[in-house]
């Protein structure tokens, strides 16, 4: 239970750090100061977090890495779902916590949705942000299949090279889909978006589900044989 509860209270560190900087700085491409400002706020909590609940459940926060595991080897069937679960309610709860302090603090979001992701740097096109997701989330997940192998011995800096990742693909990401590369991430600022009367997140949702999902499903079977 505690490796559980460890996966909630990441997942919505990551919600309220990450997509919270997102929502106080914009993440335009033009801005290039929220840009840079919102990956580093992303790659930073994983830092973080790795060096604090790592030990206990492995710091996954996200439903992708918790499938790039499983495949490996690396987790049990019941595990992965207790952890899928752990992570949705920690980033529900995160993206509440968001609009409590937003909302009575009278500050402006300026992604206009709680920092959910949106296909509109691909013109709307699903195709186009599915294919994003999924190749930033291979990307994402490879390195931390590899950072994490047993053969890898990068011993402690595991969790900065996992962070410093996560910051490179958001590098790319923000503009073009504001990278989920984590459903769970996904999930719980399009839901609470979809209370405050903002659908437009949760009805692209399946694509930050599927694409990252499929990403990391790919990166799995390929470390699998690049490592046998």
């Amino acid at each position: 239970m505690k490796k559980y509860v460890a996966e909630c209270i990441g997942t919505c560190v990551l919600v309220v750090l990450g997509c919270g900087t997102a929502m106080l700085v914009g993440c335009d491409a033009a801005n290039g100061s929220g840009y840079l400002l919102t990956a580093l706020a992303f790659g930073l909590v994983i830092v973080g977090m790795a060096y604090s609940i790592g030990n206990i459940s492995g710091c996954h926060i996200n439903p992708a890495v918790s499938l790039g595991v499983l495949m490996t080897g690396g987790m049990s069937v019941s595990d992965f779902i207790g952890y899928v679960i752990s992570q949705c309610i920690g980033a529900f709860a995160g993206a509440g916590i968001l609009a409590v302090i937003f909302g009575f603090g009278g500050v402006i979001d300026k992604t206009g949705g709680f920092g959910s992701n949106g296909l509109a740097g691909v013109n709307g096109s699903a195709l186009a942000g599915l294919l994003v997701e999924i190749v930033l989330t291979f990307v994402f997940v490879l390195a931390i299949l590899g950072v994490t192998s047993k053969k890898a011995g990068h011993g402690s800096f595991g969790g900065l090279v996992i962070g410093l990742t996560l910051t490179l693909v958001h590098i790319l990401g923000i503009g073009l889909t504001g990278t989920s590369v984590n459903p769970a991430r996904s999930f719980g600022p399009a839901l609470v978006a979809a209370f405050s009367g903002n659908m437009a997140p949760l009805a692209q949702l399946w694509v930050f589900i599927v694409g990252p999902l499929v990403g990391a499903a790919i990166a799995a079977v390929v470390y699998k044989n690049l490592e046998s």
